[in-house]
């Protein structure tokens, strides 16, 4: 009986996960998307974003419930052409099924992990996934971003975080003092 039942789960697990909505994460399709990422400011103004950057999207039934989408993914490279395109994975969108509409935001990020810019939303994209093919960015519009050069803000622990790390190192060494 026991197995019976965890047979079961495992179906219904499996058929849940191949229900889900799915994106190829991929600014440049040839007659569907053209959206490059270029630099706004800085020495490379209007070139590609190319080493040291990544992108990942968010998405969620509307723009109130966006969320992370894994897996992220790195610009292109190889040439000052490709650069500002990302190099395409397939994103799964967890809790929309294959076939609802989405809301998509693709934000970029520096080497620090520093969010450096930001696409608008693409509204009521129709997931794929399942038995259709993963979805395309359809509607993403080409964006700029500021050029954090791998520098962007450093992340500074706030001094109750220091102090707070410090009393347990504290207590740590005399634990292991006894």
């Amino acid at each position: 009986m026991k197995k019976l039942i965890l047979t079961a789960v495992a179906v219904m697990v499996s058929v849940a996960a191949f229900a889900q909505g799915q994106i190829t994460f991929n600014n440049r399709v040839s007659g569907v998307v053209d959206a490059r990422v270029t630099f706004a400011d800085g020495p490379n103004i209007g070139q590609g974003v190319g080493a040291g950057y990544t992108a990942q999207l968010f998405g969620g039934a509307d723009a109130n419930s966006l969320a992370a989408l894994n897996p992220s993914t790195t610009f292109r490279t190889s040439s000052a052409a490709a650069q500002g395109y990302v190099n395409g994975v397939t994103v799964t969108v967890p809790g929309i099924d294959s076939g609802a509409k989405a809301t998509i935001v693709m934000r970029v990020f520096d080497s620090t992990g520093a969010k450096v810019g930001e696409s608008a939303p693409v509204v009521g994209l129709t997931l794929g996934g399942g038995l259709a093919v993963p979805a395309n960015l359809e509607g993403l519009a080409a964006f700029t971003v500021t050029a954090g050069g791998g520098g962007g803000t450093p992340i500074v622990p706030e001094p109750s975080t220091i102090a707070l790390a410090a009393l347990g190192v504290g207590a740590l060494l005399l634990r292991c003092r006894k």
